[in-house]
C-alpha cells in the first residue's frame, strides 16, 4: 500500500455495535488525509465449531459487503493460519507497517495478535511507538448495561431471537448467499422458494419459520423464511433458508440475494399432509405481512 493507511484491526465476526466503534475510530482518524482500511481474517479459518452450534455469524461475502458499506474498500482478510505462526512484533512490522502502511491502527480493549494471542493493546502500543503508527482504542458498546458481544448474539440467534440480535448487529441479521435450485415443491403449492445454503462452519440460526425482509434490484419485498433441512433434496444434510418472497416472481438463481430476518414465528413442525402444510404456510404468511408479531 503507497499510501499510509487508518486501520482497524479485528474478527469482526458479525459487525455488531462493539465492531463498529472500532471502524468508526478508524473513519475518524481517516479524515487526517489517511486511507481508511481494515485488517481481518477469514472467518471459517478461525471459528472451528460444526455447523448449526455457534459457528461464525456471516461469510467472508456479507462481512466484507457491510464494511464496504461502511466505507472501507481496503479490506486484508486473511486466513488464521498463514500468519498465526507470526510473532506479535512480526504481525506489527510485516503486516501492519510493511504491507498495510499504517499510520494509525484501531481495535477493542480484547484485540490480541501474535503466536498464541500473546500480545494485547499495551504490546501494540509499543510497536508503534518502535515502528512510527498511532494506537486508538475503542471502548466497549454497551446495550441495556451489557456489554456487545459476538457470543451474544451467537446465544440469540441460536434461541430464535432474531429481533434482539438485530439490535446489537445495529441492523437485521442478514442471510446472504446464492438462490440455489430444490425440489419445486413450494411452487407446486402455491408458495415458491429462494433456497439458499449456510457454509460449512457458519452458524445456522434456530430451526423454524421467520419474518423476513428481501431486497431484489432496489426493492424491498416482505417475506417469510423457513430454517431447516430438507431431507427430499440432496444437499447433503446442510441446513438452508427457503424463502418466499410476497409479490416477486423473476428469475434469481444463481444470483445471491440478501434475505433480512426481523422476527420469529414459529418453531419448525412435520405435517400430516400437504392441505395441512398450506393451511399453515397461509397462516405464516399473515404473521409475516403484519406490522408487529
Amino acid at each position: 500500500m503507497a499510501e499510509k493507511t487508518s486501520a482497524a484491526l479485528g474478527l469482526f465476526d458479525g459487525i455488531h455495535l462493539g465492531h463498529r466503534r472500532v471502524l468508526e475510530l478508524a473513519l475518524k482518524n481517516a479524515e487526517k488525509g489517511l486511507v481508511p482500511a481494515v485488517f481481518t481474517f477469514e472467518p471459517d479459518t478461525v471459528l472451528k465449531k460444526p455447523t448449526g452450534s455457534g459457528g461464525y455469524i456471516y461469510t467472508a461475502a456479507e462481512k466484507m459487503r457491510i464494511l464496504k458499506k461502511a466505507g472501507f474498500d481496503c479490506v486484508y482478510s486473511h486466513s488464521f493460519s498463514d500468519i498465526s505462526g507470526n510473532s506479535g512484533e512480526e504481525f506489527a512490522r510485516d503486516i501492519l507497517v510493511e504491507k498495510m502502511n499504517v499510520a494509525a491502527v484501531c481495535c477493542g480493549k480484547s484485540f490480541r495478535f501474535g503466536k498464541n494471542a500473546s500480545c494485547g493493546v499495551e504490546e501494540l502500543r509499543k510497536f508503534g511507538e518502535k515502528y512510527g503508527f498511532e494506537v486508538y482504542i475503542a471502548e466497549d458498546a454497551l446495550l441495556n448495561g451489557e456489554i456487545v458481544s459476538s457470543g451474544e448474539i451467537r446465544r440469540l440467534l441460536l434461541s430464535g431471537d432474531v429481533k434482539s440480535a438485530g439490535r446489537l448487529l445495529g441492523e437485521p441479521y442478514a442471510v446472504s448467499a446464492e438462490v440455489v435450485t430444490g425440489a419445486a415443491l413450494g411452487r407446486t403449492i402455491g408458495f415458491p422458494t429462494a433456497n439458499q445454503l449456510f457454509e460449512g462452519k457458519q452458524l445456522v440460526p434456530k430451526f423454524g419459520v421467520y419474518k423476513a425482509e428481501t431486497v431484489i434490484d432496489g426493492t424491498t419485498y416482505a417475506a417469510m423464511t423457513n430454517i431447516g433441512v430438507k431431507p427430499t433434496v440432496n444437499y447433503g444434510g446442510i441446513p438452508l433458508a427457503e424463502t418466499h418472497i410476497c409479490g416477486f416472481s423473476g428469475d434469481i438463481y444463481g444470483r445471491t440475494i440478501q434475505v433480512q430476518l426481523l422476527d420469529f414465528i414459529r418453531p419448525e413442525r412435520k405435517f400430516g399432509s400437504v392441505e395441512e402444510l398450506k393451511a399453515q404456510i397461509a397462516e405464516d404468511m399473515k404473521k409475516a405481512s403484519a406490522s408487529d408479531i
